[in-house]
């Protein structure tokens, strides 16, 4: 299994592209997507030259690198504006997007298509690009454009993804009375905020139980590996591929775990593997359900009954 790296709205059913990261300390890593409604515009092309989070400590930069990206191409896809970056734990109400420069390019009644841009200079314009116009954008290139959470967000976990979904169609319109002026007033149709969750599982002989000797040497639950496989259907088909681990144990405390994160929320089993020719129970049995939500870090604990070297 791959690191989550978006969940799309649209796409979820479908699609999911991955990506890993690990926080640190009191630290969490965050990715903003970008994603587009459908509409009639030929190109709607936006310079985001930062990208930030206001909250309770104040404003905590997560981008400032100039990003351009044509928001039309986005209808069924994402772009990254930010990937992994790190920010405090904490509450933060809005996402703000600074914008630095724009154009679209609309159709006129007798197909031909005009350019209305920020500037008749600006730098994502296309290579000979004849400016028909102006499209304002207002206060944009200072305080930003907000996009408001529905009630504080609270970055508590190690992954968070943000998708960020302009409407095109419904963002930018002509003022009334002067042909060659647009204004953009972006509709965001939602940012919605989907955490990853995890589950850390443990292992531990029960009393009495000792691991068998194996090629003349005795095993230590360091040989076992536990699996996690996410219940993709619910049709009989088969199940995605297992993702596994090692079990290990860090502070020499006698129970072996493996932390399995960044997880999409949804129904998974755990399971755990011995060495070849080793058979195994474990109180609760496996394959055992278990069911990631969204932002939970979860543990389950399971102990080793009995553990033998199959005869051959």
């Amino acid at each position: 299994m791959k690191r989550l790296q978006f969940l799309a709205i649209g796409l979820f059913a479908a699609a999911l592209g991955l990506v890993s990261t690990t926080g640190c300390g009191n630290n969490s890593g965050v990715t903003i997507k970008l994603t587009d409604a459908p509409g009639d515009f030929k190109a709607a092309v936006v310079t985001i030259s930062e990208v930030y989070l206001q909250g309770e400590g104040g404003r905590v930069v997560l981008s400032s690198e100039a990003k351009t990206t044509n928001l039309v191409t986005l209808a069924n896809d994402t772009a990254d504006l930010v990937k992994d970056a790190v920010v405090p734990e904490g509450k933060y109400s809005e996402l703000r997007f600074v914008i630095s420069g724009a154009y679209i390019e609309v159709e006129n009644a007798d197909g031909t298509t005009s350019i209305f841009a920020t500037d008749a200079h600006y730098s994502g314009l296309p290579a000979g690009a004849q400016v028909a116009g102006t499209l304002q954008t207002p206060s944009f290139s200072s305080s930003g454009l907000k996009v408001k959470f529905d009630g504080d967000v609270e970055v508590a976990g190690e992954q968070k993804v943000i998708l960020v979904d302009f409407d095109v169609a419904q963002s930018f319109g002509k003022e009334r009375g002067q042909g060659d002026k647009w204004v953009m007033k972006p509709v965001v149709k939602g940012a919605d905020i989907t955490f990853s969750g995890s589950v850390n599982v443990t292992l531990t002989p029960a009393s009495g139980v000792t691991l068998p000797v194996l090629d003349g040497s005795r095993l230590t639950l360091a040989s076992f590996q536990a699996t996690l496989t996410a219940e993709t259907s619910t049709d009989g088909a088969a199940d995605a591929a297992p993702e596994v681990i090692s079990l290990t144990d860090a502070n020499g405390d006698g129970v072996f775990e493996a932390s399995f994160k960044f997880l999409v929320p949804g129904n998974y089993k755990i399971g755990f593997t011995a060495p070849a020719g080793v058979s195994f129970t474990t109180n609760p049995g496996v394959p055992a359900a278990v069911s990631i939500g969204s932002g939970t870090d979860q543990s389950q604990a399971f102990l080793l009954t009995s553990a033998s070297v199959s005869v051959k």
